[in-house]
């Protein structure tokens, strides 16, 4: 599955949902609220660091990017193949603290 490509094309068709988790963790963001439009240009620009093909109910991945202005965003998203729809599970500035040039998880 090319996560790229179906989540740019979901994007072009509307077919992406924001779970409540999505839009508490977006509106309550440590580093500042993250936005809608944000997230797009993260995905945009970004690139899958995780899979998590075992996820319940649909496939997941995390992807690293960054806005436009070069905040750093990381995105939890699923796709659900029978609905053809995207589901951003979270959104969120990621603790420098916690990874390598925001791609891998500090140990």
């Amino acid at each position: 599955m090319n996560w790229t490509e179906i989540l740019r094309r979901c994007y072009d068709l509307e077919r992406v949902l924001y779970t409540g988790h999505a839009r508490r963790e977006m509106r309550e963001e440590q580093f500042g609220p993250v936005s809608d439009q944000e997230v797009w240009e993260a995905i945009r620009n970004g690139e899958v660091i995780e899979e998590y093909p075992e996820d319940t109910p649909y496939p997941s991945v995390l992807i690293s990017g960054a806005t436009g202005s070069g905040r750093p965003i990381h995105i939890v998203c699923a796709y659900s193949s029978g609905e053809d729809m995207t589901f951003i599970i979270t959104a969120y500035q990621p603790d420098p603290t916690r990874w390598i040039d925001y791609r891998r998880r500090k140990r």
